[in-house]
């Protein structure tokens, strides 16, 4: 669903992608031959059953496989840049700053004993969007984006103490803290029940407009 028209190479193009895992059964094939195009200012859906392998080729595209899985084939590339075998430190940079992740279950992807706000503030600090000494207004600022309300007291508390929807919300405002270029988001309301599904779907709308 492309917004403007866009010239030129694709903001993320996938090509002929392979992914597997290893197991103590051996090499289990997750990905065979995936290929994608998205264009900047588009939205692009991939629809599967449990198990097809959406995840797997989000992660792959982020580079953020888990320890037994591997790019075995094909090219991932990024603005111009090839993303397979890139050096981690590079992926580093590219994660957060230009592309972004909207994981599945907040609970498990929000640290349980680090405050909301101080998450947020690691995710600016690290790729230089703000300074110790404006930072906590940015978190703010990112946070009411977010449509959480009373953003500075939320900013103190703990994920324990939000809702499931607040808590994605704050998962939303870490991912798109820095304005990055792509935003993947992975299943962002499945954990949630309907009305506050269509409300994070619209916050994520608006947000990427």
């Amino acid at each position: 669903m492309s917004t403007e028209p866009v010239q030129g190479e694709p903001l993320l193009k996938i090509t002929d992608l392979q992914v597997a895992f290893s197991t103590m059964h051996g090499s289990v094939q997750a990905v065979d031959n995936a290929s994608m195009e998205l264009a900047a200012g588009s939205t692009l859906a991939i629809v599967g059953e449990s198990g097809s392998g959406k995840s797997t080729t989000a992660m792959a595209a982020i580079g953020l496989l888990p320890g037994n899985g591997k790019v075995t084939g094909g090219s991932i590339r990024f603005d111009g840049q090839e993303l397979v075998g890139m050096p981690e430190s590079k992926l580093r940079r590219i994660r957060g700053e230009q592309i972004g992740l909207v994981p599945q279950d907040p609970m498990s992807n929000l640290n349980p004993v680090s405050k909301i706000g101080t998450q947020i503030a690691e995710t600016l600090l690290t790729h230089r969007q703000a300074t110790k000494k404006d930072v906590d207004q940015k978190v703010v600022a990112v946070m009411e984006q977010a449509g959480i309300p009373e953003a500075a007291r939320r900013a103190k508390q703990y994920p324990h103490e939000l809702s499931g929807g607040l808590r994605q919300r704050a998962l939303i405002a870490i991912a798109l803290a820095c304005r990055p270029q792509l935003l993947i988001a992975d299943e962002p309301t499945s954990a949630l029940d309907v009305t506050v599904q269509q409300v994070i779907l619209d916050q994520i709308g608006e947000m990427t407009q």
